[in-house]
This record gives structure tokens, sequence and C-alpha cells, in this order.
């Protein structure tokens, strides 16, 4: 009894032990298979973790690519927009170098003209040295008196007369015959310095915009240059930069883009080229819209769409401060009120005076003087052949071959010197006058010197006792000359030089 009591224990403790053990296996394989699934979501985990790494690592990888490709190909095309500077410089170059050698062959033909000509003076020197001794039998010290007092009594009236028609010459005829050459060779780089503006203040909202426009490293600005042909200056002035370019369209195309680019706040080279383009389109329809409405004043119609981009963009260009569009149209209209008053074709004739300075809005790359340019332009879109003469003759350049053409010269004038159409600056008026007063007042013998006449004239008072009258109308010239060499001026400049001795006697 006490045997089965036992036996049943221990198989009672066995079947126990049994069941723990059963019990502890489950228990490890749920925590073995709990730890697998562990390791398997977090070995998912650092795969997912490591594929993001991977694509942030390819993405600025992609990125700095890109900017990198940008970077190179801004700096091929700076590369290259230097190679074509040279190149141009190397052609101007040669080109002087031809006119030089040119002016060298006419030196060296002049030299060889005078040698002859000095060769044929001692000839006949010599046969009136022999003539004269043989008739007087004077020795050779008198024959040589007589013959410079025989000469100079032969020549004096005559040198005389020639001095005085040279000296009364119109000083109005000889300033348009400068205006034309300095036109000829001036007019084809579309603005001059001393008289037209060549450069646009921006205002900025703040002063933090300078960096962002020049950007890292200068890239900003070098994209802006290069997108739009300017120079943008970036000084040490509040809140403002300045755009600087000759040409008065590509400046205010800048300047559209640029304003733009403070408007939107982001400024990249992207964004620049974008903004460059979008300012190109809208200045091309503005330019289109300005010669239409000239066209539409003045009830013209037939004009080539070039030739109307054109005549807008001369509405961008000033002449002694005068729009050159407006005077255009100005010209045209004084050209058929005229035409129609001694009966000519007013239509031809504001055609002609419309498109006489055309020329003006062509680029540097033609080459010729403005109204040769002009012509040629309005001949290629078809224009009457006596509107092509007129625009190309108005400054004298080529003969006029109607009267459409002395027409345009008129008007031209007449626009050109009415009161208040070309006007300068207060600065530069008060400069003229002091140098015009202290070239006058730098010669010996002057006591006083005013430019009266806002400049147009300047009264010279001398001393009698030190110039006669001779020397008051030489010292006249030579003041005339140096203010032509030294000054630059609109209009003409008379120089009268008063020589005056008073004496008074008071009786008592």
């Amino acid at each position: 009894m006490n045997f089965d009591h036992i036996l049943g224990a221990i198989l009672g403790a066995l079947f126990s032990a049994f069941i723990v053990v059963l019990l502890c296996k489950r228990r490890l394989v749920r925590a073995e298979e709990a730890l697998r699934d562990q390791f398997d979501v977090e070995e998912r985990e650092a795969k997912l973790a490591l594929k993001e790494a991977q694509s942030d690592m390819l993405l600025k990888f992609k990125n700095k690519e890109i900017d990198l490709n940008r970077e190179l190909a801004a700096r091929e095309d700076e590369i290259k927009l230097r190679s074509r500077e040279l190149e141009r410089e190397n052609e101007r170059l040669a080109e002087q170098q031809v006119q030089l050698n040119s002016a060298q062959k006419e030196l060296v033909r002049d030299q060889r003209l005078l040698s002859d000509a000095e060769h044929e003076a001692e000839k006949v020197r010599r046969l009136y040295r022999l003539k004269l001794h043989q008739i007087s039998q004077m020795d050779e010290a008198e024959a040589r008196d007589f013959l410079i007092r025989t000469a100079e009594k032969e020549c004096e009236q005559e040198i005389r007369e020639l001095r005085r028609s040279k000296l009364g010459r119109a000083e109005s005829e000889v300033a348009d015959e400068a205006k034309r050459i300095l036109l000829a060779a001036m007019q084809r780089i579309t603005s001059q310095p001393m008289n037209d503006a060549t450069a646009t203040v921006v205002s900025l909202p703040s002063e933090e915009m300078k960096g962002r426009i020049i950007g890292r490293e200068g890239r900003n600005i070098r994209t802006f240059e290069h997108a739009t042909g300017t120079t943008l200056m970036i000084d040490e002035t509040p809140d403002s930069v300045l755009i600087s370019c000759f040409d008065p369209v590509r400046r205010e195309i800048a300047r559209i883009a640029l304003e733009a680019l403070l408007r939107d706040g982001r400024i990249h080279p992207s964004s620049i080229e974008d903004e460059a383009v979008k300012a190109e389109e809208e200045m091309h329809a503005n330019v289109i819209e300005l010669g239409e409405g000239a066209l539409r004043k003045l009830r013209l119609h037939n004009v080539h769409p070039e030739v109307v981009a054109l005549l807008g963009k001369l509405h961008y260009r000033l002449s002694n401060n005068q729009n050159t569009l407006a005077h255009s149209v100005e010209v045209a209209n004084l050209c058929g009120l005229i035409a129609s008053e001694i009966g000519l074709d007013p239509e031809i004739a504001k055609r002609a005076g419309l498109f006489h300075d055309i020329g003006k809005a062509v680029d540097e790359d033609y080459q010729g003087s403005h109204a040769a340019v002009g012509a040629d332009v309005i001949k290629q879109h078809g224009e009457d052949a006596r509107v092509v003469n007129a625009a190309a003759a108005h400054h004298q350049e080529v003969p006029a071959e109607s009267v459409y053409a002395g027409l345009v010269m008129v008007a031209d004038a007449l626009s050109a010197v009415r009161p208040g159409a070309r006007t300068s600056s207060i600065d530069g008026f008060i400069q003229r006058v002091r140098s015009i007063e202290e070239i006058a007042a730098a010669e010996h013998g002057v006591r006083e010197a005013y430019a009266v006449q806002a400049g147009r004239e300047v009264r010279v008072i001398v001393a009698p006792d030190l110039i006669d009258d001779e020397g008051a109308r030489k010292l006249a010239r030579k003041i005339r000359v140096r203010i032509e060499e030294q000054l630059n001026y609109p209009g003409t400049v008379e120089i009268t030089v008063i020589r005056e001795q008073r004496f008074s006697e008071t009786a008592v």
C-alpha cells in the first residue's frame, strides 16, 4: 500500500516535471519567436533608414551637380563673351592699323609733293636771281631785298582779302560743318556721354538686397550682367543700385528685370534669366506700341514691322536732352505742313521727316553714319526713293535728289533750335560759361572778360596800351580757336574784343 502510494507520488512528480519542462519549452520557443520578430523589425527599419540616407545623398549629389553645371555654363558664356569682345577689339585694331597705313601713305605722298614743290621753287628762285642779276647787275644781297619787297607789295592786297574772307566766314557755317563731322563719327555708338544719360538708378527696399543681388561669389550679378548686356554698379549709396550702359534700350530692359526680381524677392541665376527674357518681351511690345503710336499721330500706314520697332526704340534715345522720337514726329509734322503750303505731297514729306533719324536706333554693328544706315534700312523695306534720299541727305553727306531732302533739312533745323527743345543741365551751363571766361581772361593784355547771352557771346576788354587794333583782331581769332579746341557747346559763341581809350579833363 505504501509502495503504491510512493509510486503514484513519483509518477505524479514526474508528470508535473514533464508538464513544467513542456511549459518552459513553449515559453522558450515563444521568446525565440518574439526575438526573431523584433530582429526582423529592426532589420527592416535599418534597411529603410539606409535607403532614406542613400536617397538624401543622391538628391544632394544631383543638386550639387546641377549647381556646378549652371556655374560651368555661366563661366563658358562669360568666356565666349570675352572672346567675342577680344575679336572685336582685334578687328578695331586692324581697322586702325589700316587707317594708320593709309595716313602714312598720304603723308609720304604729301612729303614727296612738298619736296617737288620746294625743288620747283628753288629752280624759280635761281631763275629770278639770274634774271635780276642780268638786268640790273645787282649783287646777290640787293637782288634778294628787291625781290622780297616786290613780292610783298604784289601779295599784300591778296593776303588781306584772303584773310578777310576766311575770318569773315559765318560762325554758323563752321559750327554746322563741325556738327556734321562729329555726328558722322559719333552717332553710331548709340549714345553720347556728354549729352545723354548712360545710367539708371533703381531703388532697393532694403540694404540687404545688395548682398542678394551680388549672390554667392558674385554669381547673381554676373548672370544679370550677361543676360541684360549692362553693368550693375553697387557702391555705398544707400538703398539704390546703378545700371550703366550706353544702349538705353538694354538699360531699360535691365531696369524692368531688376525691379521684377526685387518685387518677387527670389534672386538666383535661373530667375534672373527668366526675368530678363520677360523684360525683353515686354520691351519689344512697348517699342512696337510707341512706334505705332507715332504712326497713328501722323496718320501714316504701310510701314514694315521692323521699321515700326526701330521707331519705338527712338523713344529711349536723346540728343541734347531732346527725345529723338518726339523730335522725329515734330519734324514729320513740320514737313507735312510746309509741303502742303508749297504744293508737295504731304505724306511723302511726313515719311521723310519721320524716318530721317531712324539710323540712330540701329545698333553699332552697322558701319556708317546714322543718316546712311537709316536710308539703307528703309530702302530694304520698300520705302519710296524720295524718302530714302531725304534720310540719307539730311546732313548733306550725299547730294539731294529731290526737294524733300531740303524740306527735311529745314524742318530738322527748326525742331532742334526752337527754344526749349534742347536743354543742358545747370551745372554744365555754369561750367561752360566759366570756362569761356577763363579762356579769354588767360590771354595777355586782357583786363576783363564776361560771358553774356547764356554763354553765346563773350566780351573781352583789353588794355589799349598793350594791344593795338591789329592785335585785338588777332586776339579775337586766338580766343575763337581755343574755345573751339577746348570746349563742347551747342550753337555758336561770338567773341567781341573791346579796345577803348578815354581822355577826360575837368574845367574849373
